[in-house]
């Protein structure tokens, strides 16, 4: 049976992190909401997402499909509710689409917001990734139930014993290497991926997870909930922060209740606020409705979407959002809405061409071996230069 993980209104309300990406494909916790489920059900899968995007993830249909939606994470009781799925019978929450087991036929032309007539509803609160700060509002979550899963039945590798470890819920794969650093997992679980580093003098506070091929550098100080990597290195101060892969944040500076995409650089000394003067509600920029919308919270820092950069000494007040490829620098606060593909800051901004913008991204993409900044990566970042025009009449 081939697993489908698919796209709803998600995909619109979470932009801009979803220009470059499915809705599955968002990292939260340890793994991608698409990787949790192929562990989950011990399965391959494949991606029924927007046109731009289908170059690279492709759609793979077979006699049998379900059809999960991407923005729902697992768990127990979620697995319990699909396995009786049967022939077009529709898992529903509320007005939102589970799952849905259907044949070839019936799979080629499904539409994520086709009514079934035949309906289950799913009885219990799931986690569901809806707009940008649900990231990091349920990382800790997410964080704790990707632990469990990925080391159960398993056994930690020994560390230096130079370093201290506080609390049972630790575990670090083969390869992972740490000296003089302090892990406490009173508050949460800490895992580190294999081949990964925490340099000395760091102190870490779970929940926290750091990816393969990452770096924590000396005198880092992070807090829980906190995702890196893969492919990354942070330096700093880190608090319920989730930064994606090949992403850097190597020097001081704070970052809060945030999300980074891949492919970032926030330069020396780069500071996100995320908490306003006033302690009131903070509000950010929505795709969907064209202007700010109410988050419910009072910490939310700084979402940036994939590629973007910053300069030495940026101060990103509290709720900004910063577009796919924007480039931002300068002295004073940018404003809380950067859209992509700009290039400037509080002086005011232009257009950065994507011309300009893919001579850095294939020096970028040199550095990793295993990535290439291919005809897919590259239609992909054209068609949301082309769908974000409208925000750059500067």
């Amino acid at each position: 049976m081939a697993i489908i993980l698919f796209d709803d209104n998600a995909h619109q309300t979470l932009l801009p992190l979803t220009f470059t990406r499915p809705v599955a494909d968002l990292r939260i916790g340890i793994l991608t909401i698409a990787e949790k489920w192929g562990k989950y059900l011990d399965l391959g899968f494949s991606w029924h997402t927007q046109s731009w995007l289908q170059g690279k993830f492709q759609i793979e249909i077979e006699d049998r499909n379900l059809f999960i939606n991407g923005a729902f994470c697992p768990d127990e009781a979620l697995m319990e509710a699909i396995k009786p799925l049967h022939g077009n019978v529709a898992l529903m929450y509320g007005d939102r689409l589970v799952a849905v087991k259907l044949n070839e036929t019936d799979a080629i032309s499904f539409d994520p917001n086709e009514r079934f007539e035949q309906t289950v509803t799913l009885k219990h609160t799931p986690v569901v990734i809806t707009h940008p700060e649900d990231i990091f509002r349920n990382n800790d979550t997410e964080l704790r139930k990707d632990f469990k899963l990925l080391t159960a039945g398993r056994k930690s590798a020994t560390l230096s014993p130079t370093n201290t470890i506080i609390g049972n819920d630790f575990f670090a794969e083969e390869g992972a290497i740490a000296d003089c650093a302090t892990f406490n997992t009173t508050n949460g679980p800490i895992y580190l991926a294999a081949n990964t580093e925490v340099w000395e003098g760091t102190h870490i506070r779970g929940a926290f997870a750091i990816c393969e091929y990452s770096q924590v550098k000396m005198g880092s100080k992070i807090y829980g909930a906190t995702t890196v990597g893969p492919y990354c290195r942070v330096g700093g101060e880190l608090n319920n922060a989730v930064i994606w892969g090949y992403s850097s944040k190597g020097h001081e500076g704070y970052l809060g209740n945030a999300v980074v995409g891949e492919w970032c650089n926030l330069g020396a000394d780069t500071n996100n606020s995320n908490l306003k003067n006033n302690y009131d509600e903070v509000k950010l920029w929505d795709y969907t409705s064209q202007r700010f919308r109410k988050t419910g919270l009072q910490f939310c820092g700084l979402i940036m979407a994939d590629h973007a950069k910053c300069a030495i000494n940026t101060m990103f007040n509290t709720g900004t959002v910063v577009g796919v490829s924007a480039n931002v620098f300068g002295a004073g606060f940018p404003r809380n809405f950067v859209p992509d593909f700009s290039w400037g800051g509080a002086q005011g901004y232009e257009v950065y061409s994507i011309k300009k913008m893919f001579e850095t991204a294939q020096k970028v993409f040199a550095r990793r071996d295993h990535r290439k900044f291919d005809e897919n990566e590259q239609n992909i970042l054209k068609t949301v230069f082309e769908l974000t025009e409208e925000h750059r009449r500067f």
